[in-house]
């Protein structure tokens, strides 16, 4: 008979311990001891713990902070609504950048710069000159041309000499001619000398034909010459480099002493007086809109100022917008081009302070009795 083992952790008030039997201290079967090693570990769960108190505070302060950017989003947006809305049905408006016509100043002919006179942020006037080319060559051939031109109208003055001489020659064989007729009429001269007579005026009637169109050679050999001048010195006149209109250089980009093929570029300028924006509308706002159309461009760095424009092209295909460009409506996959032109007038008033680049918003407006609100009207520049 079995007996249990009792230790101080499963009976109380015991102090020593129970000696093992005889049974206990045999050794252990080793068929038993395969079996328990095949018997699996049990297998340790997770305790379930509570919930803290203070997840569920961290939950309401989450959904309290998303209320907050939802109300601040909303808020933005009406705000925005707000800055760009009072606007009048009738007006549609659009985002772009001013943009200033680019003009290059090129050379016509191959050549060496030899002077430089403008510089790059300078204003210049139309027809003010900014660079000169070196022309000692065509200096050169316009000597030549002009040599050339002397030497036609002095062969054109012997050829009118010759043609006089020529008719004085026509006259005395004519008169010739008729005396010889008279005396063989009379009996005092034969046939002979009169056909004699006969072919020396022939012959004077020829040379005169010939002294005439020899006039008109050389005549048109003077004027050929003259034309030539006239080209050299228009050749000399293109190697200096004049600015085609008012505006501002934007780059220079040659120096003196460079050399410089047939359509070298020396500087780029803008055009100041032809400055414009392109937005694009939809379709619905498109389609009401007509060109010469008053406007207005509100720039970012000035949203107190709006410039008049007008409308000044309006696309006829429809195109994807550019990705620089926002729109109101991001379903508009196509859009119309319409392109918004600052007053010239207004502009060269104003040139010094002519951007390029600037981004703002262009409104138009399709009717002119449609009124412009109060932040879209005209104000005088401080």
């Amino acid at each position: 008979m079995r007996r249990e083992i009792m230790t101080s952790e499963n009976a109380e008030g015991s102090t020593s311990p129970i000696p093992p039997t005889t049974a206990e201290m045999r050794p252990a079967d080793p068929s038993l001891q395969t079996q328990r090693a095949l018997v699996p570990a049990p297998i340790k769960l997770p305790a379930v713990t509570e919930p803290p108190a203070h997840r569920g505070r961290s939950r309401w302060r989450a959904w309290g902070l998303l209320a907050l950017v939802v109300l601040g989003a909303g808020g933005g947006y009406l705000w925005w609504r707000a800055h760009q809305g009072g606007l009048p049905p009738g007006i549609a408006f659009g985002n772009g950048r001013i943009v200033a016509d680019a003009i290059d100043i090129d050379t016509k002919f191959a050549g060496r710069i030899s002077e430089i006179l403008a510089d790059e942020g300078d204003m210049v006037s139309a027809g003010q000159v900014v660079a000169r080319m070196d022309t000692q060559d065509l200096a050169a051939s316009l000597r030549k041309a002009e040599a050339q031109v002397g030497q036609a109208q002095k062969s054109l003055e012997e050829a009118h000499a010759a043609a006089t001489q020529q008719k004085t020659q026509l006259t005395l064989a004519q008169q010739e001619f008729d005396r010889t007729n008279t005396l063989v009429a009379r009996g005092f001269a034969t046939n002979e000398l009169l056909d004699q007579r006969r072919q020396a005026l022939n012959a004077a009637e020829a040379a005169l034909i010939a002294a005439n169109d020899r006039i008109g050679e050389v005549a048109r050999a003077l004027d050929a010459a003259t034309h030539d001048v006239e080209l050299t010195k228009v050749n000399i006149a293109d190697n200096t480099l004049v600015a085609p209109t008012e505006g501002r250089i934007q780059y220079r980009l040659a120096n003196v002493g460079e050399v410089l093929p047939a359509g070298g570029k020396v500087f780029t300028m803008f055009d100041v007086a032809y400055v414009y924006m392109d937005i694009y509308l939809n379709a619905a706002d498109a389609q009401t809109m007509k060109p010469g159309a008053d406007a207005r461009i509100v720039l970012d760095a000035r949203p107190d100022l709006p410039i008049p424009a007008t409308i000044a092209f309006i696309g006829t295909q429809a195109q994807f917008t550019p990705q620089a460009v926002d729109v109101k409506d991001e379903r508009d996959k196509l859009m119309f081009r319409v392109r918004v032109k600052i007053d010239p007038t207004l502009l060269r008033a104003h040139g010094a302070a002519v951007r390029s680049g600037l981004p703002g918003v262009a409104y138009a407006k399709e009717a002119p009795d449609i009124a412009w609100p109060r932040q879209l009207q005209q104000r005088s520049r401080p």
